[in-house]
């Protein structure tokens, strides 16, 4: 049986109407597709890079660099989903000795940090674990102090970026400025910022220079050293410590010369005799960091616990082979 001619019509224009809503829908599935891709494309991650099984903290975690925070190394917990608006991860910003562009050398100290729930953005690109490890100062790249400032920016802006995995995951209430040698001059020169509530210099402390002698012998020792004048520390505005090598670290004088300084606000000075070098390249970042993330606890998540480490009648530091602690007397 044939059809009538308006039945065909009908049939051929439900068919063309049909064929328009595929590609509708097609256009449109492509479309959710890009946009997707685009988003992710916004946070494109490098291969995750994991350091002595995740350190030894409860949240195991990875090394990489994401694109768009060039010149970086982000240290974090593997698993984000742990962690929310209530329960968000403090900062640790970080530079590096010899003013290196790379936190080589100081890896397993502050992916440990990392493991124990913390967002540790350090300066400079994360070389292969099997490249030549950047031997004195300077070497492998220099950096600059800006980048802390730089790693700052970039917290507050994943914090506020629903594309971003650290969405409303980021404590940007709690911020340490932190570094070692040069990166503790960096820090000192970056420690002014109203976004730092914690400082804690390791190795490190400010040359000796004469009021109005910017170009003294002691102004800039190497390119990236910043010059920072011992006046400036009484500008600090929030609690300090001094992790020091004892009395052969280079700049064990300056270091404890910057705390005797400092009365205003609570400053502490601690130090094991191990010298310049510290204990970072030990595994898991050795004794300096596990009194580095006391600190960190006590300072950034409020943990009575951790305080014990430096406060109270018997300090848990000096049970700990070889250390020696001072403190001023605003340390509570």
């Amino acid at each position: 049986m044939g059809t009538k001619p308006h039945e065909r019509c009908f049939l051929l224009s439900f068919i063309h109407n049909y064929q328009i809503i595929i590609l509708m829908r097609k256009k449109i599935l492509m479309t959710l597709v890009l946009a997707f891709a685009m988003s992710v494309g916004t946070y494109a991650q490098a291969t995750e890079t994991v350091l002595e099984e995740g350190g030894t903290g409860p949240y195991k975690a990875v090394v990489y660099e994401v694109e768009g925070f060039a010149e970086h190394t982000i240290f974090a917990p593997k698993d984000l989903s742990v962690f929310n608006e209530k329960k968000p991860l403090p900062v640790l910003v970080w530079g590096n000795g010899g003013c290196a562009n790379s936190p080589r050398g100081h890896e397993k100290f502050l992916n440990d940090i990392a493991s124990y729930g913390y967002l540790v953005l350090a300066t400079g690109v994360m070389p292969k674990q099997e490249a030549p490890r950047p031997m004195g100062m300077g070497r492998g790249g220099q950096s600059r102090s800006e980048q802390q400032v730089e790693s700052m920016d970039w917290a507050f802006q994943q914090n506020a970026d629903k594309k971003s995995p650290f969405y409303q995951k980021i404590d940007t209430k709690n911020i340490c400025i932190s570094g070692m040698s040069c990166g503790g001059l960096q820090a000192l020169f970056n420690c002014f910022d109203e976004r730092v509530t914690s400082i804690m210099i390791c190795n490190s402390g400010l040359f000796e220079q004469p009021e109005g002698d910017e170009g003294g012998p002691n102004a800039r020792r190497m390119p990236g050293m910043p010059s920072v004048p011992k006046k400036k520390l009484q500008e600090i505005h929030c609690p300090i410590i001094y992790i020091l090598g004892g009395e052969t670290d280079i700049a064990y004088a300056n270091g404890m010369d910057d705390f005797k300084r400092i009365e205003h606000v609570p400053a502490i000075a601690v130090n094991l005799p191990v010298g310049h070098g510290g204990t970072y390249n030990q595994p898991h970042g050795g004794e300096f960091a596990i009194v580095a993330r006391a600190w960190l606890d006590w300072q950034l998540k409020g943990n009575k616990d951790a305080s014990k480490m430096f406060v109270g009648s018997n300090p848990a530091i000096l049970q700990r082979p070889d250390w020696t602690l001072e403190k001023n007397a605003k340390v509570q």
